[in-house]
């Protein structure tokens, strides 16, 4: 499975784990997904997201209709 949100894009960036001594390791950040089941009312149905804690709260201040519709419109399949 992809660690990539559906609303916002972000994914999975590298950089560098320092140690005491400042030796350099490769690391890779993650971003905070969560896969969040919503009810969307206009159409009956749950659907299922995997969303940034980011994207989770744009749907609380956006609405879940109007956001389902811009990624419609973006062409993602939900």
């Amino acid at each position: 499975m992809s660690k990539v949100c559906v609303l916002t894009g972000k994914r999975p960036i590298t950089g560098n784990s320092v140690s005491h001594s400042n030796i350099k390791t490769k690391r890779r950040f993650l971003p905070n997904l969560q896969k969040k089941r919503f009810f969307l009312a206009e159409e009956d149905k749950w659907v299922t997201l995997k969303l940034s804690t980011e994207g989770i709260r744009t749907i609380n201040k956006n609405g879940l209709y109007a956001v389902v519709k811009e990624l419609r419109k973006a062409g993602e399949k939900i």
